[in-house]
């Protein structure tokens, strides 16, 4: 992405947040576990609504706040991950999938929060 970021639907990192949201409720929406399924689902909206409040709170320092919830919900999603394969909710493939996008959207999340604490 180029140019300004003017709207927090510009950022990757909610963009990648999204997809997550999208990912989850593909593959756990028909799961009979209701705890489990609304717990996976409210965490991963939790990466990426955090991500939109954050922004709009238009202070860095609230940003930064925010991303590190949104950071967290975002390893809760992952630490689910592994009880969803251990208890076969998803495959192998799909837990490896899940997984490598958390890691990665982690990372993303923490790198925004470096730069913008070296503002």
């Amino acid at each position: 992405m180029t140019g300004k970021i003017e709207q927090f639907e510009d950022l990757r990192i909610w963009q990648k947040a999204r997809e997550l949201v999208k990912f989850i409720y593909q593959n756990f929406g028909i799961l009979k576990d209701y705890g489990f399924k609304d717990q996976i689902q409210r965490a991963s909206i939790s990466v990426m609504n955090n991500i939109a409040e954050g922004f709009e709170r238009n202070s860095n320092k609230e940003f930064i706040r925010f991303l590190d919830f949104s950071k967290s919900s975002c390893g809760e999603v992952r630490s689910m991950s592994y009880i969803a394969k251990d208890l076969d909710y998803i495959n192998d493939s799909k837990f490896t999938e899940l997984n490598e996008h958390c890691v990665s959207l982690s990372k993303s999340i923490a790198s925004l929060i470096r730069h913008l604490k070296s503002l």
